[in-house]
């Protein structure tokens, strides 16, 4: 087990959008930020983003895992070996599936692939052990999220948001000590974010994204739509909660019928209104909102926050923070927090029964990990 001490930690996320592959190094205890380090970013090809798309929605033993791994894995080591210096490393992997409820958490990618090709330990498989509890194993940056307000000096309640294929909220109050203290944090998946549009824009116009959010903003909104779309369950369960990338898929039905500027705009619609929506269950209202993920470089995402919440609403780079890195940065922060035998989630980020420190760590073989 890893001694209290400050290291140089390197993170990963590869989300549910399917752009490609952030890497960024930290140096922390677990507990405290200490300072950021250099950041990389790797984009799947297209042929690559095909060969992970064709199994989104999989479980372990389905048709066509092996090849997914690999590209991910490939992806990884590409990315990750162009850093030096790292004790540890958090690796998300890809999730496929999610489903806390039945089947569980699917991520792919082998921990002791990377550990073996990098020749450092690696920590995976963050969210299992709180599904095994009875948590929904997301979000999972929260304890990350509580960090960063520590770092930021706030003394008042404040929000993040990242909106990347799923948007997801983390409200915090840093005036208490550890993230796991009553009272300390509440986070929930808002529902989805980029996704819809990111396949809309894939299926009708052969782009991965709405840049800037130009399509969705030369657009008029269909109000039944979204309407329509709020009156979904998922709206009325009370948090913590979380979504697998495609629990919407009727919505993407529901605007087939709209002109290409119509939906983006009423997609990019439903992901406000359902921010806005989970803005509701927040204790006290947050003093500001920080926006990371890609969805903060949608001018028309951004702009519809702005209107809908009574808080500023802003991206992470207002108070010092890399909005494109902070999933990887939670992430190696979390290893440190794995290799220390601390929780990284609890009943108010996931609603499991208790504190959970997840994660398996794989060593190079051959290797004693350091203390």
């Amino acid at each position: 087990m890893l001694k209290p001490r400050a290291v140089w930690a390197l993170g990963t996320m590869s989300g549910t959008s399917l752009d490609g592959v952030d890497a960024a190094m930290l140096r922390t205890d677990g507990e405290v930020i200490f300072t950021f380090g250099d950041s990389a970013y790797r984009p799947y090809e297209a042929d690559e983003r095909t060969t992970i798309r064709a199994v989104l929605g999989a479980w372990p033993g389905d048709a066509g895992l092996e090849a997914a791994a690999e590209v991910v894995e490939t992806a990884h080591a590409a990315v990750l070996a162009g850093f030096e210096g790292a004790e540890i490393i958090g690796f998300h992997g890809q999730t496929l599936a999610h489903d806390p409820r039945g089947r569980g958490t699917h991520q792919i990618g082998d921990g002791q692939v990377l550990a073996e090709v990098l020749g450092v330990p690696v920590v995976s498989d963050f969210r299992s052990s709180d599904v095994a509890l009875g948590g929904e194993g997301a979000p999972l940056a929260p304890f990350f999220h509580f960090a960063c307000a520590k770092w930021i000096g706030a003394e008042a309640p404040v929000a993040f948001l990242n909106l990347g294929g799923v948007g997801n909220l983390t409200w915090v109050d840093p005036s208490k000590t550890n993230p796991e203290d009553d009272g300390a944090l509440l986070a929930f998946d808002t529902g989805p974010a980029n996704a819809p549009v990111n396949d809309l824009m894939t299926k009708r116009l052969g782009q991965g994204f709405d840049k800037g959010g130009a399509l969705a903003l030369s657009g008029q909104a269909d109000a039944a739509v979204v309407a329509g779309f709020l009156d979904d369950a998922y709206f009325y369960r009370m948090p913590p909660k979380s979504l697998d990338r495609d629990s919407f898929t009727g919505l993407s039905a529901a605007v087939d019928a709209l002109s290409d500027a119509d939906a983006a705009a009423t997609l990019t619609a439903c992901a406000v209104a359902a921010v806005a929506r989970g803005m509701e269950h927040c204790p006290i209202p947050p003093a500001r909102l920080l926006v990371c993920g890609g969805g903060r470089h949608n001018a028309a995402l951004m702009a519809g926050l702005g209107a809908a919440l009574p808080c500023v609403v802003e991206p992470v780079e207002a108070v010092g923070l890399n909005g494109d890195m902070l999933e990887a940065q939670a992430f190696a922060f979390l290893a440190v927090r794995v290799a220390r035998g601390l929780p990284t989630s609890c009943p108010s980020t996931t609603g499991g029964g208790a504190a959970v420190g997840g994660g398996t760590v794989s060593t190079p073989a051959g290797r004693v990990p350091r203390a």
